[in-house]
């Protein structure tokens, strides 16, 4: 026999007819969704036109210009735009790095104990520092870990970027979500959340997350880059880098570099130029052709017979390139591995456009796209997010893009700016931030603009890093799908979602109704953004909860959890993108790894929500 509460609900729950208000906003949703999953144009930008949509449909999503332009004056947003830059004050002490040095000396060696302490280092900071900034801080120490202890770095990033999530749960700030979650059910539950008030769960999460990546998702973790090996041979690059001779009698001689590739036409460039013992590199546009010079050129076989035969050159050396070839015959430039990061100006541009070229002294041999490897046409390549270069750099420009917020540099820089004497100010800051708001001091937003203030005025941070420390796609993310709740709500379209739902599981406890909204939130935050599937997931939640009857919290709790545990695809969440490229790994491996963890996850949240805030 069923409990009175579900023979009520099967009785008394009846789907209502859909209005037109409704159908607008579900049509704006759906196509917002399409644009989220196919990214023709970039995710910032369709928030914004989703915001725009719903402002300009106000007769149907009862959103006005100033619900519409409410996302811009949301506390979330405003907060999460402060934990960018009291992150990057962080980030500018060197901390993490420090840390880095101390893990290879305390594990000596041994990578299960390496990994614990990159699991705990990526999982403990995350609930403070957002984490998104903490893996591109550590993807460079960990290639550098795995480096000097002979170890494939896959077997690490992939446990890092899971870790890095589940301890964003932490605490209030530990990820953008978070804050527009709270947000959100301070608008429909007058109950936003405190700092810690979750911190226990995510605890227990992180306890039962490191324990998974320690016994069972280091043997399911695949080691794609073999250790030690040389980017040469990860990028394959023996059939596309050739030194050639300029041959007595050949065409090309008295020609500058830019005027003989500009009349081959063809898919070749020159990387670097050697005369008598002395070598050239970029830029070489300038240079003219003489007799005896030795030439290192990128193109494919086909292409190099087409032109020796036609252009008077012949092959100088049959040796294959390494990496210590490059770096030894070239001193002041070294071959490094740089990964494009998603959601920046770059991402769609082309190599010249995006700063990297000949005349930025950054000339890119290869592009490895998810488990796939470009060489050809590389000057006409879109880069996209998760992008791995093999670049030939200056050291001026491997500073230069070390310090670059749109790329990571997988291999260990001293940039000349860590300000490690500012390590205590800048810690001392951050945990006054979280103190203050914990205590109830002063909310979060208040104490966090406070935090930036201090950052700048005590010299953690200088005043013009601080816009550039923003990821202003974020921003401009949360502002724009802030209204598009708004109307979900307005309407009864998050209602009726709810009634539906309610309908076809009106025999089910409330804690399985819970179980199943985690699921279906995280299986969409795989899919589209996570602020996204939070903005639409809560008010239908809470309306559910409503309908049954049960703590709409809970089910506030649930989402909120779910949209920051995307671990089946590597585009699920930012972080996951970001060790894509440098881990080496297939589509398939997030799966692989993060699929049982997922589901475990699962489970562990609605049991622990049950146990802790009831349902």
């Amino acid at each position: 026999m069923l409990p009175a509460l579900y023979v009520l609900a099967a009785t008394a729950v009846d789907v209502p007819d859909v209005t037109m208000g409704m159908l607008v906003v579900f049509a704006i949703i759906l196509v917002g969704l399409l644009l989220f999953v196919t990214e023709v144009i970039p995710i910032d930008l369709t928030a914004i036109g989703l915001m725009v949509a719903v402002i300009l449909l106000e007769p149907w999503t009862e959103v006005g210009v100033e619900g519409g332009l409410s996302g811009f004056a949301s506390t979330a947003t405003i907060t999460v735009l402060a934990m960018f830059i009291l992150s990057e004050g962080i980030r500018r002490t060197g901390l993490l790095q420090l840390i880095g040095d101390r893990i290879i000396t305390l594990t000596q060696g041994k990578p299960k104990r390496q990994l614990a302490a990159l699991v705990g280092l990526s999982g403990g900071t995350a609930g403070f520092i957002n984490n998104t900034p903490v893996v591109a801080m550590m993807i460079p120490m960990v290639v550098n870990i795995a480096k000097k202890t002979n170890t494939s770095p896959s077997k690490y990033l992939i446990p890092v970027s899971f870790a890095s999530m589940i301890g964003g749960m932490l605490t209030l700030i530990g990820t953008s979500t978070n804050l527009l979650a709270s947000d959100v059910s301070a608008r429909l539950l007058d109950r936003p959340f405190s700092m810690f008030e979750f911190t226990h769960l995510g605890a227990l999460l992180l306890l039962v997350g490191a324990a998974y990546l320690l016994l069972i998702g280091w043997r399911l973790t695949p080691a794609r880059i073999e250790p030690e090996e040389d980017p040469m041979e990860t990028f394959e690059m023996a059939a596309y880098l050739t030194e050639v001779i300029v041959l007595q009698g050949s065409p090309l001689i008295g020609q500058s570099v830019a005027e003989a590739t500009e009349q081959l036409d063809l898919d070749i460039e020159i990387v670097r130029m050697r005369r008598d013992g002395e070598t050239f590199t970029g830029p070489l546009g300038s240079k003219e052709l003489r007799p005896s010079d030795v030439l290192l050129v990128r193109t494919d076989r086909e292409t190099l017979i087409e032109i020796m035969g036609m252009q008077g050159l012949g092959v100088a050396t049959q040796r294959e390139m390494k990496k210590r070839d490059i770096d030894a015959e070239e001193p002041g430039r070294a071959l490094i591995e740089v990964v494009v990061l998603s959601e920046t100006e770059v991402v769609g541009r082309t190599l010249a456009k995006a700063g990297l070229g000949a005349q930025a002294e950054a000339t890119v041999l290869a592009i490895r796209r998810g488990s796939g490897i470009i060489h050809k046409s590389l000057q006409e390549v879109q880069l996209e997010g998760g992008d791995t270069l093999l670049v030939q750099a200056s050291d001026d420009a491997i500073q230069r893009l070390s310090t670059d917020r749109n790329f990571i540099v997988t291999q260990e820089v001293d940039p000349p700016d860590f300000r490690s004497d500012k390590v205590p100010m800048a810690l001392g800051i951050v945990a006054g931030v979280v103190i203050a708001a914990a205590t109830g001091l002063m909310p979060i937003v208040v104490s966090s603009l406070i935090g930036v203030v201090l950052m700048v005025a005590t010299g953690c941070l200088r005043p013009n890093e601080v816009y550039p420390a923003v990821d202003w796609n974020v921003i401009f993310l949360l502002a724009g799908v802030i209204p598009l709740g708004i109307a979900l709500e307005r309407t009864g379209g998050a209602e009726w979602l709810a009634q539906l739902t309610i309908y076809y599981a009106v025999d089910w406890p409330p804690v399985v109704l819970l179980f199943v909204f985690y699921l279906f939130t995280a299986l969409i935050t795989n899919i589209i953004s996570n602020n996204a599937s939070v903005v639409l997931m809560i008010p239908v939640a809470v309306s559910a909860a409503g309908l049954i009857d049960a703590n709409a919290f809970a089910f506030v709790l649930a989402v909120t959890f779910a949209s920051s545990t995307a671990m089946l695809t590597p585009v699920g969440y930012q972080t996951n993108l970001m060790v894509y490229g440098p881990g080496g790994y297939r589509f398939g491996d997030f799966f692989r790894v993060g699929a049982l963890l997922q589901l475990l996850l699962a489970v562990v949240t609605a049991v622990g929500i049950y146990a802790f805030w009831g349902v």
